[in-house]
């Protein structure tokens, strides 16, 4: 597991593209700031991740680029969101989901700093998922 925090916020504004282009790895988060106790990450997504359940708080996901499913296990069964370009889906907080983006797909996600990218309980994370808090950007 690695966690990083992330460092003082930007004076000048930030372009989201040139972020994106200063990373490659996927399911690696950025954090590109923080706003109060939250940071907002930036990721490159492929493939899929790992089911997982944030005990404590919710998980905003907001696609930048690409395709993004959730799928998600809730009391009345199983089902799967699909978020394209500019959509956007809050995961409720005891939700186990696990997000899968079935092309090359950048991702925003929102959520209280510190916040580990695989949850509070999860199955087995796979080689190509960083289990991380964020890290800095370079």
């Amino acid at each position: 597991m690695t966690t990083e925090r992330t460092p003082e916020r930007s004076p000048e504004p930030l372009s989201l593209d040139a972020v994106l282009a200063s990373f490659t790895q996927r399911w690696s988060p950025r954090i590109v700031t923080t706003v109060n106790d939250y940071d907002v990450r930036v990721a490159h997504v492929e493939g899929e991740h790992v089911w997982h359940v944030h005990d404590h708080t919710d998980e905003f996901f907001l696609v930048l680029d690409g395709e993004l499913h959730i799928a998600l296990r809730e009391p009345a069964g199983e089902r799967t969101v699909v978020l394209t370009r500019g959509s956007l889906f809050t995961v409720p907080r005891g939700t186990e989901h696990k997000p899968y983006a079935p092309v090359p797909s950048d991702i925003l996600v929102f959520e209280p700093s510190g916040t580990l990218s695989v949850g509070d309980r999860h199955d087995e994370v796979p080689s190509h998922v960083d289990a991380t808090t964020g890290h800095a950007l370079p």
